[in-house]
């Protein structure tokens, strides 16, 4: 540590400006349009890298650094082994791609716009449709819930008859019984 007013006005202002440049590092890092833009750009350069890798190019995409570009060779690398022969493979991978580059954009206002348009079709078609289908499932409902009236009806009218039936004969038993007993008194 010095005592000089000048070298400590000068660690100060270095101070100063380092902390200019973190603050607006962060600034940038968290700035949610930057951060998209990021991604967008990423995941762009892997969709050209692996693009690259399948249509045959050799070399990796410009702008790309060396250690994004040892990733982006790894998966392409792993991709190829794992594609290699299966042409299915190759178009799940690519849809996949594509919705994810998809997910990554915003909407546009015409795609917002058609989403509206859509769900004010939708709604009523299917509005009418739950109608229809309940109205044409209440006559069903109703018969089964009359089979249903019914069955219990006659399973309580069963049971009713079962159960005079066996009180009958457990009293035919216990007179049976009883003058058993009063004969064996005698």
């Amino acid at each position: 540590m010095t005592s000089d007013p000048d070298e400590i006005r000068g660690q100060i202002e270095e101070t100063r400006t380092n902390l200019s440049q973190d603050v607006n590092t962060l600034a940038d890092t968290v700035n949610p349009a930057h951060a998209a833009r990021r991604t967008a750009t990423r995941a762009r350069s892997a969709v050209t890298g692996v693009k690259d890798k399948v249509m045959g190019a050799s070399q990796p995409a410009s702008g790309i650094s060396s250690t994004a570009g040892e990733k982006v060779s790894a998966a392409q690398d792993q991709l190829r082994r794992q594609a290699s022969g299966n042409p299915l493979a190759v178009g799940l991978i690519a849809v996949g791609l594509g919705w994810l580059v998809g997910s990554l954009l915003p909407a546009s206002p015409v795609e917002e716009q058609a989403a509206v348009r859509v769900k004010e079709t939708a709604v009523p078609a299917v509005t009418g449709a739950a109608k229809e289908a309940a109205a044409s499932l209440q006559e069903p409902a109703q018969q089964a819930a009359d089979a249903v009236k019914a069955t219990a009806a006659e399973a309580a009218a069963t049971v009713k008859d079962e159960s005079a039936s066996a009180a009958h004969d457990v009293r035919d038993q216990a007179q049976t019984a009883r003058d058993t007993v009063t004969d064996s008194r005698r």
